[in-house]
């Protein structure tokens, strides 16, 4: 019998107990879609927190936080720069050194108060340093400013008001909005002040603001530092340091980050500053950990959802047993006629993959409605339930091809597997007792 001849004798059979048929694939259908629907809910929230710690840091940076010598643990200093910068596809090396006393700063009638930090402009350019406008300093007494540098720039009558709203409001209450003009080529003053002995000091730059940094991804970060060339940082840690004997070149930076070339040398990277000692952090490592948890996650999910399948794979074991059982005289007509047991057998499976299959493409046509249903409907019930308005920027359903294929190649073999059993139950059917069989 031709290949084609099977495939109509099969649907001919299948037509005949529509009904039945119809129920055994609404079961696998509504299986598949339940273990594809549970199973993206892993894929979603795993695509939510990637992206999330995606756009918090630079993928190709590294943090560099320390490194162990002899046992010891030691911070960054310049003798590792050389080290670092000499790692295999290292791009830049962004070190930075922070000002941990607040620096005061005037422009026009304007004040605020900053913490600075001190940094390699060349270097910061080098790992992708981003400007909402302007461009990178040139001179030593040009500046980069954060993105809300200008709203801590208050007048006297405007700080003096937020001083006392602050004071007599319980609540939250409105910032100033600050300066709104452009910063960008304009001078500022910015003074030092120390106590020593009791006795006030200060010293004094006069910069000029050349670029303005971009927003942090984070809304809730507030960036409103001044990023300084270092090369005025031996002489402004000289001043700051309460330790008259210690050298400002023996300090140690205060972050230290490394740039890969690429997303893919990444761990390249990230390990062999491991193996020269040094204790790192990429985004890399984060991933792999979250990675490693949302795949167990998903896994788990995965066997739930493979329950309901074999649930349903009851009803087509059913539905094909009863088959053979209603054809028991058509089986004996074949094998008197000659057919080979292997083609009885392969016309029973093909029914049974066949109710896999319907029942697999409409699943995976249910489960992307509903994902896409839960995408647009939870966030809104969330903001109702919460009282929030904003917008809840989370997936909570996610589906892959490669979930897509997974399912369906699970409904499909387990449909497969549950005909096998009524297949070579109808090769083993005695053909004189089929033919003596009366309708």
């Amino acid at each position: 019998m031709k290949f084609k001849d099977q495939l109509l004798l099969m649907r001919k059979n299948m037509k005949k107990n529509r009904l039945r048929v119809f129920m055994t694939i609404l079961a696998t259908t509504m299986a598949c879609a339940f273990l594809i629907v549970l199973a993206s809910v892993g894929f979603g929230i795993q695509k939510s927190m990637t992206e999330e710690i995606k756009s918090q840091q630079i993928i190709t940076e590294v943090n560099v936080q320390a490194k162990e010598s002899n046992g010891k643990v030691e911070a960054i200093k310049k003798e590792n720069l050389d080290e670092l910068a000499e790692t295999d596809n290292v791009t830049a090396v962004v070190r930075r050194n922070s000002i941990d006393m607040p620096v005061e700063v005037t422009f026009e009638d304007r004040k605020g108060e900053v913490y600075p930090t001190i940094t390699n402009m060349e270097e910061e350019l080098k790992g992708n340093l981003a400007l909402e406008k302007g461009e990178v300093p040139k001179s030593e007494n040009e500046v980069i400013v954060g993105y809300h540098f200008a709203k801590l720039l208050l007048t006297k009558e405007e700080n003096e008001k937020y001083q006392k709203e602050m004071e007599s409001s319980d609540g939250p209450i409105e910032e100033p909005a600050g300066y709104k003009g452009d910063l960008v080529g304009k001078e500022i003053n910015m003074t030092i002040l120390k106590d020593v002995d009791g006795k006030e000091e200060k010293k004094s730059y006069t910069f000029k603001i050349s670029g303005v940094g971009k927003a942090p991804s984070r809304d809730w970060f507030r960036d409103q530092s001044i990023y300084i060339n270092d090369s005025l940082r031996d002489e402004i840690l000289t001043f700051v340091s309460t330790d008259e004997n210690e050298s400002v070149t023996d300090n140690p930076y205060s972050q230290v980050f490394v740039y890969a070339s690429g997303l893919e040398h990444v761990a390249q990277v990230t390990d062999d500053l491991k193996e020269k000692g040094y204790m790192v952090y990429s985004i890399t490592e984060e991933l792999d950990s979250v990675n490693l948890f949302f795949n167990v996650f998903k896994a788990g999910l995965i066997f739930v959802g493979t329950i309901a399948v074999v649930i349903a794979s009851i009803g087509i074991f059913n539905t094909m047993t009863m088959a053979v059982t209603e054809r028991t005289q058509e089986i004996g007509i074949m094998k008197a006629l000659g057919a080979q047991p292997g083609v009885i057998r392969r016309l029973f499976l093909m029914e049974s993959a066949y109710i896999g299959i319907v029942g697999s493409v409409l699943g995976v046509a249910i489960s992307y409605v509903i994902s896409y249903a839960a995408n647009m409907l939870l966030p809104i019930i969330l903001n109702s339930a919460t009282g929030n308005e904003g917008e809840i920027d989370f997936t909570f359903s996610y589906i892959p091809v490669s979930l897509v294929l997974i399912s369906a190649a699970i409904s499909i073999g387990v449909a497969i597997i549950s005909g096998l059993r009524p297949a070579v139950k109808a090769t083993n059917i005695n053909v004189l007792s089929a033919l003596r069989r009366e309708l």
